[in-house]
C-alpha cells in the first residue's frame, strides 16, 4: 500500500536519493535578521573555542579534558580522578540543561551552540560561497567537466579546508593535553614528538572528511541528539514549525499570481516557491512538520520572511512556535514536564556547589599495606605499616609536610630521612609510614585514628584509618 503523498517524505530522507546513493545538498546563502544574530553567536562561541585553552585561573587552564592523565579543568577548577563524582555530576548537569532546553525550544542547542553547526554552516560554508558561489553555482561547478577553473577553485578550496582542519585539530589536542603542552611541542619541532604528531594528523583527517564530505550526515545519521526529539518534544515545545493553517488556507498552497485575491479563493499565504527547502542546510521541506533533520538553524524563517514582505504579506508563515500556539493560540508556559526538570537541575547545581565548597586543594590517602597485621615491639609498643598518598591539586608546591595523630598519643615515622616532605604542585608524594602506639592506649584490636596533615604549622587535610592491635579479653 503506498503512503499518502504528502506523507511520502517519511520513507526517505533528502540526502539519499532512489538508488540509494548520497544526495549532495546545495543549501542557498542564507540571509537576514537570524542568521546575523546567529553570526554574532558563532563568532562568540568559536572565539571562546580558539581562547579557552590558553585561559588561567590561580594557574589552571580554564578547560582541558586530558584523559591520558585523568586530568580535567572545568571553569578553572581542576578534577583529578578522586574528583571523578564532580565531574560525572557536571556532566549530568550539562545533560539536563540540554534536555530542559530541547523540551521547552527544540533543538536550539543544534543550531546556534553546537560546534558541528558552527563551524559547517559559518566557517567551511561561508569559504565555500566565497569560492564556488551561491546554490547554483556549486550545482553548476559541479557538473562542469574538470578543466582549469574547476580545478583551481576546488584545490584552493581543499587546501583551505585543511588548514583549517589542522587549526581545529591543534586546539583540540589543546584541550587534550593542555595549552602549555601543545606550544613546547610546536616550538620543540614535530620530529622530537611524532607520537604526538600522528594523533594530530588523525585528528586533521577526521575534521576534514567531516566538514568537506561528510557534513550534514553528522546530524542526520551519526548524532543520536536528533532521535531525542522524538521523546523529548511534545505539542508545546518552542520549534522551528510552519503555520500550516495560515499557509494552507482552505484549498492549500498556490503559487503566487500578481493581483490575485488568495483569500477570496481560499488559498494559504504559502505560494510554494520551494525557498525554505533550497535554504535548508539539511534539504527537508519543513512544511512537513518536525522532522529529526531538522536542527533549527532558522535559515528557512528568514527566507520565508523576505518572500513573505515581497508580496505583502505578513512575516511569519515559518517561526519559532509550538504546535498549541499554531492549532490553538496557545501562548508557551511552562509545562510540569520543565517544572520537574529546572527541580532537577536546580538541585544538582546545589549539590555540585556544596561539594565544590566543602572541597580541598589537598586530598591525603594513608592506607594499611596489604597483607601486614601489626607488629609488637619494646615498652609494649604497637606498630601497623601504612601506604600514604597526597594530591596537590593547586598550582602551588606544599612544603614542610608532617602528619599528626588527633586521637590517640603515638607517634608517626616515615621511611625516608626527613620526616618532612614537599608535594610538587598539581602533583602527588607517596611514600611508607609506620604508626607506634602503646597497648594500652589502645581500646581492642581495631581502632579508628584519626591523622591530621599539616603544612609547616597549616592544617590543609585530615583522614581516618583502621589501626590493629591485639585482641582484649578484659
Amino acid at each position: 500500500m503506498e503512503a499518502p503523498e504528502n506523507e511520502s517524505f517519511r520513507d526517505s530522507i533528502a540526502t539519499v536519493n532512489e538508488d540509494g546513493k548520497r544526495s549532495w545538498i546545495y543549501p542557498k546563502k542564507p540571509s537576514g535578521s537570524f542568521y546575523q544574530k546567529r553570526k554574532v553567536v558563532s563568532y562568540i562561541l568559536l572565539a571562546f573555542l580558539f581562547v579557552a585553552p590558553f585561559i588561567k585561573i590561580n594557574g589552571n587552564q580554564f578547560l582541558m579534558f586530558n584523559i591520558l592523565e585523568r586530568r580535567f579543568n572545568i571553569f578553572g577548577f581542576p578534577f583529578w580522578p578522586q574528583d571523578f563524582h564532580l565531574f560525572v555530576i557536571s556532566m549530568i548537569i550539562g545533560v539536563v540543561f540540554i534536555t530542559l532546553f530541547t523540551v521547552g525550544f527544540g533543538r536550539i542547542f543544534c543550531g546556534w551552540i553546537c560546534p558541528q553547526t558552527i563551524f559547517m554552516e559559518m566557517v567551511f560554508r561561508r569559504i565555500e560561497y566565497w569560492i564556488d558561489g551561491d546554490r547554483n553555482k556549486q550545482r553548476k561547478l559541479d557538473r562542469q567537466k574538470w578543466d582549469a577553473e574547476k580545478i583551481k577553485k576546488r584545490l584552493l578550496k581543499w587546501f583551505i579546508f585543511l588548514l583549517i582542519s589542522f587549526l581545529i585539530a591543534n586546539i583540540f589536542l589543546a584541550y587534550l593535553i593542555g595549552s602549555d603542552k601543545l606550544l613546547r611541542y610546536i616550538t620543540e619541532g614535530p620530529v622530537e614528538h611524532m607520537s604526538t604528531l600522528a594523533p594530530l594528523l588523525i585528528f586533521t583527517a577526521v575534521f576534514y572528511f567531516v566538514f568537506a564530505w561528510f557534513r550534514e550526515q553528522v546530524c542526520i545519521i551519526a548524532c543520536p541528539y536528533g532521535r531525542l526529539q522524538g521523546v523529548l518534544l511534545d505539542n508545546k515545545s518552542i520549534v522551528v514549525a510552519y503555520d500550516h493553517k495560515r499557509g494552507e488556507g482552505e484549498n492549500g498552497r498556490k503559487k503566487f499570481r500578481k493581483n490575485e485575491d488568495r483569500d477570496a479563493l481560499g488559498h494559504g499565504d504559502c505560494i510554494d516557491c520551494f525557498q525554505c527547502v533550497h535554504v535548508c542546510p539539511t534539504g527537508i521541506d519543513i512544511r512537513n512538520g518536525t522532522q529529526l533533520e531538522c536542527v533549527n538553524c532558522t535559515a528557512c524563517i528568514d527566507e520565508c520572511d523576505h518572500i513573505m514582505e515581497s508580496i505583502n504579506k505578513p512575516k511569519g508563515l515559518i517561526r519559532y512556535a509550538s504546535e498549541d500556539e499554531i492549532e490553538k493560540k496557545e501562548k508557551f508556559k511552562l509545562t510540569a514536564r520543565m517544572k520537574g526538570y529546572i527541580a532537577v537541575l536546580v538541585i544538582l547545581i546545589g549539590v555540585l556547589f556544596g561539594m565544590l565548597l566543602l572541597r580541598n586543594d589537598v586530598e591525603a590517602r594513608v592506607l594499611r599495606l596489604p597483607g601486614q597485621l601489626y607488629e609488637h615491639k619494646d615498652n609494649n609498643i604497637i606498630s601497623n605499616v601504612f601506604t600514604y598518598k597526597l594530591i596537590n591539586k593547586t598550582t602551588k608546591t606544599i612544603d614542610q609536610v608532617t602528619f599528626k595523630l588527633r586521637n590517640f598519643e603515638g607517634t608517626i615515622k616515615l621511611v625516608s630521612a626527613n620526616e618532612n616532605f614537599t608535594v610538587p604542585a598539581q602533583g602527588l608524594a607517596e611514600g611508607t609510614l609506620f604508626i607506634e602506639i602503646d597497648q594500652a592506649d589502645l581500646e581492642g584490636d581495631k581502632n579508628k585514628l584519626m591523622i591530621d596533615v599539616y603544612s609547616g604549622d597549616n592544617l590543609i587535610d585530615n583522614t581516618t584509618v583502621n589501626f590493629l592491635g591485639p585482641r582484649s579479653y578484659k
